[in-house]
């Protein structure tokens, strides 16, 4: 079973005030945040990989919510950073604005953890009042502790 979203989550993987408004600098603001990561063997590896993912297909989630990720050779275990935007960022191969980005990256050996990840992030984003929590969160600790709320209101208790 794959590790909930909340311990997943660290202080310093969290940027509450991202300074780009345009896509690929948001994307990689948030994704700078995973270069210190002992999870992440290749830094630049993982970071054109995710690269070549959004250029494939837009990653966003709709209710100004995105999810750039990569399944890599060039991490050892599923890496999460955060970045969250008050102006928002604009998604032009979508047309959408985003003040949420998830920015993940996961093992190729493992693909099974990673889209129960996924899914139960989606859970968490799919109801309005659920993802004003998350817009409000005033620091990084708060938000770590607003996921970890919203999953056990909406996973059920951590076993």
């Amino acid at each position: 079973m794959a590790a909930r979203l909340s311990s997943l989550l660290s202080p310093e993987r969290i940027n509450l005030a991202l300074v780009s408004t345009k896509r690929t600098a948001a994307i990689n603001e948030v994704a700078k945040l995973l270069e210190s990561d002992p999870n992440v063997a290749s830094f630049p590896g993982f970071y054109q990989e995710l690269l070549a993912r959004e250029r494939l297909d837009t990653t966003c989630l709709g209710n100004e919510i995105a999810l750039p990720h990569a399944r890599t050779e060039h991490v050892k275990k599923i890496v999460i950073a955060v970045g969250r935007s008050d102006s928002s960022v604009h998604f032009e191969n979508c047309d959408q604005q985003v003040r949420l980005m998830f920015v993940l990256g996961t093992p190729k050996s493992n693909p099974g953890d990673y889209l129960m990840l996924v899914g139960s992030l989606c859970r968490l984003i799919k109801e309005a009042p659920q993802r004003e929590a998350m817009f409000a969160a005033k620091t990084p600790e708060e938000f770590i502790a607003t996921v970890k709320e919203l999953e056990d209101k909406v996973l059920g208790p951590a076993k």
